[in-house]
């Protein structure tokens, strides 16, 4: 299970200090929450969205309130958790849910490998055919003015994402599938393309990849069935 208790929902105040976020409960008081996620969240989080949240048991933490997902004004569910896109994936891995990536044997995470001291976050293996790695890239980036869902990554310019990229490179060129998985947790956003008006090097590098031979998936998992 991706929480193991129901969420809780509250309404927005504001978003500071990148991981604090104040908000008003259901009960009309007012308290502060741990936001997981370390980017600029553009559009994830204006005051009046609603969001819900998780609740620690661990009474050691400083805020056991932890934001997990927000229902935009214009109705869009975003998981804003960053560190929930690899458990989505690895599910959705282990029941079969993302079909490019069905038929191996073993799913290990966090595997050391490449030359620029990485982790992949997903090594596949199967003794009939060659290694597969998995990069898991979580994307929530809307443009709004567009509307035509068109989604980017990333929000900010990301030099660890560059160097998975380079990576990623490195692999296929060693003989292996290399795969940059893009797991959309925004439900407005109906494709994926690198964000050049953001981290124009990101966006080479991006190229760079799909022309090397690194696939490129987008992943969907149903947002909605963990806010019931």
């Amino acid at each position: 299970m991706l929480f193991n208790k129901p969420l809780q929902k509250a309404t927005l105040i504001k978003r500071y200090k990148r991981f604090l976020a104040d908000v008003i409960l259901e009960d009309g008081s007012e308290t502060t929450l741990y936001c997981a996620n370390t980017g600029a969240m553009t559009g994830c989080g204006t005051q009046g969205d609603t969001i819900f949240y998780s609740v620690s048991d661990n009474k050691k933490r400083k805020y056991q309130y932890t934001w997990e997902f927000t229902l935009t004004q214009e109705n869009h569910l975003i998981c804003v958790n960053t560190a929930k896109a690899n458990a989505l994936v690895a599910n959705a891995i282990k029941t079969n849910q993302i079909t490019q990536l069905n038929g191996y044997q073993t799913c290990k995470a966090e595997v050391k490998y490449g030359e620029e001291n990485s982790r992949i976050d997903f090594l596949l293996r199967d003794d009939k055919k060659e290694d597969c790695y998995v990069e898991v890239k979580s994307c929530t980036l809307l443009d709004e003015r567009e509307q035509q869902g068109n989604g980017y990554f990333p929000d900010a310019v990301t030099t660890r994402g560059q160097k998975h990229l380079r990576e990623l490179i490195e692999m296929k060129q060693q003989g292996y599938r290399s795969v940059l998985l893009f797991a959309v947790l925004h439900t407005g956003i109906k494709r994926v393309q690198a964000a050049d008006f953001i981290d124009k090097k990101y966006a080479l590098l991006f190229e760079q990849a799909k022309a090397e031979g690194v696939e490129v998936i987008c992943y969907y998992p149903n947002l909605y069935e963990y806010i019931q």
